[in-house]
């Protein structure tokens, strides 16, 4: 199973990657490896946590649709999610993202080895005239 978020990469010039875990509930996990999710209006922030000088990465927006087969009763599609990185990875990210003026974006969700993880990118936002550009090449490769 795989979720790419198409989205991202028609906004998003997509730069570097790398790969981190995702906190899920129980019916969320069942529902997220059966490709039930969806990544277009997904962001990711990194915001100060509890704990002094530590950061936290959180995905906002990433719907997760219910699993038909559990209660769902109280529970938020789009709630936010921590993303499990080591702080280390954290600090770079961030210091990466102030120095390139880029932001974090989800570029895609799969199962690894039984484990729910999320492609992490640096992106920079295209202008209208690029992303008008990438409508009109993939116009002529169709043959329109």
């Amino acid at each position: 199973m795989k979720v790419n978020n198409r989205k991202a990469r028609f906004n998003y010039e997509i730069g570097e990657k790398c790969e981190a875990g995702i906190e899920l509930k129980g019916p969320e996990v069942k529902s997220a490896k059966l490709g039930q999710a969806d990544l277009g209006n997904a962001f990711i922030k990194i915001l100060a946590s509890k704990f002094k000088n530590q950061k936290e990465a959180w995905v906002y927006n990433l719907h997760i649709f219910p699993y038909k087969y559990a209660d769902n009763t109280n529970y938020d599609p789009a709630r936010p999610r921590k993303l499990l990185l080591h702080q280390k990875e954290i600090v770079q990210l961030l210091s990466k993202m102030k120095q390139s003026r880029r932001l974090l974006v989800p570029t895609a969700m799969y199962t690894k080895s039984g484990l729910v993880k999320v492609e992490v990118a640096l992106a920079r936002g295209k202008k209208k005239y690029e992303k008008r550009e990438a409508i009109k090449k993939r116009d002529e490769q169709r043959g329109g």
